[in-house]
């Protein structure tokens, strides 16, 4: 009996060994692609989170401003009697006269609605601010992003080059033993493993620091271990033309929306001041009591006279708004033309180095390298030829792996330029 439990724990035990890494890998995150890193941001971001609030208070002053003057209700009791006349009751309320009166402000010209216009149109600025603060945050999340992919390129390249050099070193070992090789030549290719070991220790500090950078972005407590980011490292040679690049870029920008809402808000204020120039009616309504008269009614109509004070000073200041918000909206414009010009020929120029790496000096720098490393081998090509392919090989690979960071970076200042993304 002893015996059979012993035997149901150790196949449970053992079950259970299979079972955790299957489990392991259940719970582990997958890799997040850009798409799903962007939404996570929009989500979680605590900068783009309180800028959104400015959005709704802006909201919460279209309510204030819509609102119409509160009236006035008032009451009174007058005429009592301090005084007791000699032979006669104190009576302090016998002669008290009651009154009460309503009376209300009515706004003339449209002041209400111009108010609430005005506030409408604050609120439309508030999100297009809105939406150019989340279009420079995600330009900063997908530096972030590119430099992840980039540095986990670096190190799948220091890794594949840390294996290949590896078994280099078996291989030529092995010749060593055979007599086939001299120490000295396998003592100088045990050394340059050192480059290769450094490449690849440094690759793996730099990927866990663009993880941690991403992390922080996303405002993410998720360990460094168990996060992971994929999507293509690579480029692309077709890139929309600079003409539809500008005019897509002339509709889309937040910043220059913004500053074109700016000036129709200008105008709406400047018709709110003139409205606020001219001078509002007080009605007003009253009843009252005087014995030993009845009960008497009343009707007022107050109206101030804006003789001195005719909002000179806002209607002055609103008109010469408009004109301010115009130049802006100018500087707006050639501001958004410069960048998109600035970005699109970073990226032409990028994709113009970019080809002959792809189609030439990848391609050429693997052939070289296997070429020479069979020639050594076999005792065909030098100690310093077969170093010197090594070498040139790395350097291409990553002078390519940089050019694509310097692509992707170029391109994402150009999305930045568009206000939208053009280039994936």
């Amino acid at each position: 009996m002893l015996n059979k439990k012993r035997l149901v724990g150790k196949r449970l035990i053992f079950g259970f060994l299979l079972v955790c890494p299957f489990v392991h890998s259940l719970f582990a995150q997958q890799p997040l692609s850009w798409e799903q890193v962007r939404d996570k941001f929009e989500k979680s971001n605590p900068t783009l989170l309180s800028d959104a609030v400015n959005i709704d208070e802006a909201r919460a002053q279209e309510i204030t401003a819509f609102l119409r003057p509160n009236p006035d209700l008032s009451f009174s009791l007058d005429q009592f009697t301090v005084f007791r006349t000699p032979n006669t009751p104190y009576r302090p309320l016998a002669g008290v006269l009651e009154a009460g009166s309503f009376s209300y402000l009515y706004e003339r010209q449209h002041k209400r609605d111009l108010r609430l216009e005005s506030a409408k149109k604050a609120t439309t600025i508030a999100q297009s601010n809105h939406s150019d603060l989340r279009r420079n945050l995600l330009f900063n999340l997908r530096n972030a992003f590119v430099n992840a992919l980039q540095a986990k390129a670096f190190f799948e390249i220091a890794k594949q080059n840390l294996e290949y050099w590896n078994k280099a070193i078996d291989i030529n070992n092995d010749r060593f033993k055979a007599g086939d090789l001299a120490k000295v030549d396998l003592m100088r290719i045990i050394l340059q493993r050192a480059q290769y070991q450094a490449d690849y220790v440094n690759a793996q500090v730099n990927l866990r620091t663009a993880k941690i950078s991403l992390l922080t972005l996303l405002n993410d407590r998720t360990p460094v271990e168990k996060f992971d980011i994929a999507g293509p490292y690579d480029f692309q040679e077709n890139l929309v033309a600079l003409e539809q690049v500008r005019q897509i870029a002339m509709d889309t920008r937040p910043d220059l929306k913004a500053a074109v809402e700016a000036i129709d808000k200008a105008k709406t204020d400047n018709r709110l001041a003139i409205a606020n120039g001219t001078s509002d009616p007080t009605w007003g309504f009253d009843i009252g009591r005087n014995p030993p008269l009845p009960s008497y009614v009343g009707l007022s109509v107050s109206w101030p006279l804006r003789i001195f004070d005719k909002n000179q000073g806002e209607k002055l200041r609103t008109k010469l708004d408009i004109d301010r918000a115009d130049k802006s909206r100018v500087a707006a414009e050639a501001q958004v033309l410069s960048d998109v010009d600035s970005a699109h020929a970073t990226v032409a120029s990028t994709i113009e180095l970019l080809k002959p790496y792809k189609q030439e000096y990848i391609p050429e720098a693997t052939q070289v390298r296997e070429i020479v490393t069979f020639a050594y081998q076999r005792g065909g090509a030098s100690l310093i030829d077969f170093l010197d392919a090594q070498k040139q090989y790395r350097d291409i690979q990553l002078s390519y792996v940089n050019l694509i960071g310097s692509y992707l970076t170029a391109a994402s200042q150009l999305n930045l330029a568009v206000g939208r993304e053009v280039i994936q």
